[in-house]
């Protein structure tokens, strides 16, 4: 088992740090915000009032914030991670950024003996509490194997993907599926109550068909009852589905589904709805529709 040095307390990183601490690894969490450890304290775990306290003697430190920017910080700041971690330390970064960035990341953290996976995870805050995440990993073969024990933690599906970068370019495809499903599943959900359908039997006969997914089987009720508490924030989802455009455009890749599905979360974005579930697309369909927003 080992010490973890776990940075970022957040609506995945919380659930995450106490599987790791349920798994017996000994994990000291930071946030830049205080006052986020409660779970990882009932648990076991500690809080670390700065990250120099939070990763020193780590054999492996996660990290699990919300943006590049904040990863660098978080990183290769002036207190940051790498200034402080011990050669040999494996970084897992959990969180979602962009590619070409992560890349740049790894070989400064290969300059200071150190290993770099770029470790984006899919599954929502229910998959972290559960454990069951997907797990898409970036990085070097060895590194990825001496860190079994920490993926077995907090996920199901945990597969090393390619290079550094590799992970982050994967989970940009995940988003850019995921808020296709989401924007789509919304525009049915509308169409199927401007019918008068039973909309629960209907989507009942979705699920059991080729339009089943796991987006719908998450998602409906957050539509049916529209209650849009946040599993994933819109302003997170666009976000990601910027690294997605700017991916496709170095890539010289077309992408105009993708084009319309990062506008339509900007939408959400720009009419207040930016701390919702990015099931709250529906109410830009609503809007668009000319209907009552609150109308179940």
């Amino acid at each position: 088992m080992s010490t973890i040095g776990y940075l970022g307390l957040g609506i995945m990183g919380s659930p995450m740090a106490v599987n790791l601490q349920r798994a017996g690894h000994t994990v000291r969490g930071w946030n830049r915000s205080p006052g986020k450890a409660d779970a990882l304290f009932a648990a076991g775990g500690t809080e670390a009032g700065s990250i120099a306290e939070a990763v020193a003697g780590a054999q492996v430190v996660c990290v699990n914030v919300s943006d590049t920017p904040d990863v660098v910080q978080v990183l290769t700041g002036e207190e940051g991670a790498f200034a402080h971690c011990a050669p040999g330390t494996v970084v897992v970064d959990f969180s979602t950024i962009r590619p070409d960035v992560t890349r740049d990341l790894a070989a400064q953290a290969a300059e200071r003996g150190l290993s770099l996976l770029d470790a984006p995870v899919s599954g929502g805050e229910q998959g972290a509490v559960d454990g069951v995440l997907s797990v898409m990993v970036g990085g070097d073969q060895e590194a990825f194997d001496d860190s079994a024990e920490v993926f077995a933690a907090v996920g199901r599906t945990v597969l090393r993907v390619g290079p550094s970068g590799a992970g982050q370019t994967v989970k940009a495809a995940n988003q850019l599926v995921v808020a296709g499903y989401v924007e789509v599943l919304a525009e049915a959900v509308v169409l199927l109550e401007s019918q008068g359908v039973d909309l629960e039997v209907a989507l009942d006969v979705l699920a059991g068909g080729m339009a089943g997914s796991r987006v719908l089987e998450q998602k409906r009720s957050l539509m049916t009852g529209r209650e849009f508490r946040p599993g994933f924030r819109v302003d997170l989802h666009h976000k990601d589905m910027g690294i997605v455009l700017d991916t496709a455009r170095d890539a010289g890749v077309v992408m105009p589904v993708a084009a319309l599905t990062a506008q339509l979360l900007a939408s959400a974005r720009a009419n207040g709805d930016g701390d919702l579930d990015h099931s709250a697309l529906l109410r830009g369909v609503l809007r668009l529709s000319g209907r009552d927003l609150g109308t179940a």
